[in-house]
């Protein structure tokens, strides 16, 4: 039998096991009930790799060059003049998700639902991520993958959500995580149903966004219950971190910080806040230099 949570350093790792065997002890002050074991989890540099790019933008960033010449007026627009340039900084400036998202509306409106995720499907099989040279599935974080697994295993369900968009990440989330498709909470864009059971992609954005405020919006739309879990590792997942600690009762908020830039990479831009708001609120910061023996699966 394997063991739990193999690829975290003890002491983190410990932590991680003393607050489970708490919430799952019927004995236990802290005891929580399995219908209420619940956790989220951000994605894009939460549970795999989001650099250089986040890997659903180097995914449109791929559809958007295919289409370019249908499209003469990119070149003169942002987003799209960002994504034609080629300028790796002017990508790592567009605002996610609204700049993701706007990108996706464009790149894939009009398409057939199905058709989008085959597309989804070919790119992450056949597309390599430009340091590390494998597929972008394999670039999941293994101790974060064990975690999830670990969670599922003491009758916890499990969920993403991610600023990412929702049908992207669906087409992924079992086969990486684990996770059920109908257990992703996303950005996402309005859909048209056909008479012939099909859906049709529209280039409107779904409200709120699944970031900053609009992940307990949306947690709450789609769950209806309080996680007392949740790990994400920037600014866009304060409130989902501070929603969880807000919560009577046991709650475990984990700020993955970016530490290591050996074997992943070492950065703080866009969760500074996070990192100040950290030293205050109850949250445990994982570092993934620190507390991660292993980061990609082998």
């Amino acid at each position: 039998m394997s063991t739990p949570l193999a690829s975290w350093h003890l002491q983190a790792a410990q932590r991680l096991q003393q607050f489970v065997s708490a919430v799952t002890d019927p004995s236990h002050s802290e005891y929580v009930e399995p219908s209420d074991r619940i956790a989220t989890f951000d994605n894009d540099g939460t549970l795999w790799c989001e650099k250089p790019l986040y890997i659903q933008l180097a995914f449109v960033v791929e559809r958007l060059k295919a289409l370019a010449a249908e499209h003469p007026q990119w070149p003169h627009e942002e987003p799209f003049s960002a994504v034609l340039s080629g300028d790796l900084k002017r990508l790592q400036q567009l605002r996610m998700p609204e700049d993701v998202l706007t990108l996706v509306a464009a790149t894939h409106a009009g398409m057939m639902q199905a058709e989008f995720e085959a597309d989804v499907v070919t790119f992450l099989e056949h597309f390599r991520h430009p340091r590390w040279q494998r597929p972008y599935p394999a670039l999941v974080y293994q101790p974060m993958v064990e975690l999830v697994q670990f969670l599922q295993q003491h009758q916890f369900t499990v969920y993403l959500c991610s600023a990412g968009g929702l049908d992207f990440m669906r087409v992924i989330s079992a086969q990486a995580y684990g996770i059920a498709p109908e257990q992703v909470i996303g950005s996402s864009i309005q859909k048209v149903y056909r008479p012939d059971g099909t859906f049709e992609r529209t280039a409107e954005l779904v409200k709120p966004m699944n970031d900053q405020a609009g992940k307990p919006v949306l947690i709450e739309r789609h769950i209806g219950k309080c996680p007392i879990i949740a790990g994400g590792n920037s600014d866009g997942d304060i409130a989902m971190l501070d929603y969880v600690t807000q919560r009577s009762g046991a709650s475990l908020a984990l700020l993955l910080h970016h530490d290591d830039a050996e074997r992943e990479y070492a950065y703080d831009a866009g969760a500074e806040a996070a990192l100040t708001l950290a030293k205050e609120r109850p949250w445990q910061v994982v570092s993934m230099r620190s507390d991660f023996l292993t980061i990609f699966p082998e």
